[in-house]
């Protein structure tokens, strides 16, 4: 079955197609998103909040981004890979950036690569682009400049501000990517950038007009009951089901009715010879 590119997925903006994204951390759980359609699958550096526990994305390090991505290269059948360049992996200056997006592709065997920030990084981006590694731009809200924004905060809601992203987006888009995610603005924002770039736009937080949308595996799957931003719409309450089956588990364990008679494995011996083990 043939993977998704580059050129698929731009030539779903001009067909306006809706394109799907799901970011996902593993093995296991890239296996079900591959198997549900989705266009579209990045490893993203939110691993380190919703895989390492961490109250941000800074903590990760691009050793974690290419491990985690091999592990999801392997669930991967259909979908285009995207890897996350975690914090300080790119903005020391355009050649980092170009070594640090080419172990995620060589070591991590993602398709492309996406890191945060708007004309500040269109540097970086055109040297990544030039060594022939797709990227995806990230505008708006940058969990990686999570001190900077005062916390994780809708950005552009002022005219300026507004025009400060509309204005980030158009270059990084100029410096070579070919999708850009916008995440956490007002949804007339995202609108405004999706009708002027010729790239696909991917919302998270940003309202029904951009070109597709993303959201977290966990979240789509309601596994974590503390964690309730407005974007996410859970579609299962996974939480509530794996706490039911741990709960059943530990009591048959307790109970001594797990394992069972069909659970156990028999020898090829008698009897007689298999008293002489006890």
């Amino acid at each position: 079955m043939d993977r998704l590119t580059v050129l698929d997925l731009r030539k779903k903006k001009a067909e306006h197609a809706p394109i799907v994204m799901i970011t996902a951390y593993d093995y296991t759980m890239a296996r079900l998103v591959d198997a549900a359609g989705a266009d579209m699958i990045l490893v993203g550096d939110s691993l380190g909040m919703v895989v390492q526990g961490h109250s941000d994305t800074l903590p990760v390090t691009l050793d974690e981004m290419v491990y985690h991505t091999r592990c999801v290269s392997r669930g991967v059948q259909k979908a285009h890979l995207v890897a996350d360049m975690p914090f300080l992996s790119y903005q020391v200056n355009p050649e980092q950036a170009l070594l640090s997006a080419g172990r995620l592709i060589q070591q991590g065997f993602a398709q492309s690569v996406k890191l945060e920030g708007g004309a500040r990084t269109a540097p970086a981006i055109e040297k990544i682009v030039a060594a022939g590694i797709p990227v995806v731009g990230h505008v708006g809200l940058t969990p990686q400049s999570v001190h900077a924004m005062g916390g994780f905060r809708v950005q552009g809601r002022t005219e300026d501000a507004a025009e400060q992203v509309i204005q980030d987006a158009i270059a990084v888009a100029e410096a070579g990517a070919f999708c850009v995610v916008l995440e956490g603005m007002p949804s007339v924002v995202a609108a405004a950038i999706t009708a002027r770039l010729d790239v696909p736009t991917i919302g998270i937080g940003a309202g029904p007009s951009c070109d597709g949308q993303v959201l977290v595996c966990n979240d789509i799957l309601g596994l974590d009951q503390s964690f309730k931003p407005k974007f996410v719409k859970r579609y299962a309450d996974m939480h509530a089901a794996a706490v039911d089956a741990f709960s059943r588990y530990a009591e048959e364990v307790r109970g001594h009715t797990f394992p069972s008679a069909e659970h156990e494995f028999g020898m090829d011996l008698a009897p007689v010879k298999l008293a002489r083990l006890y």
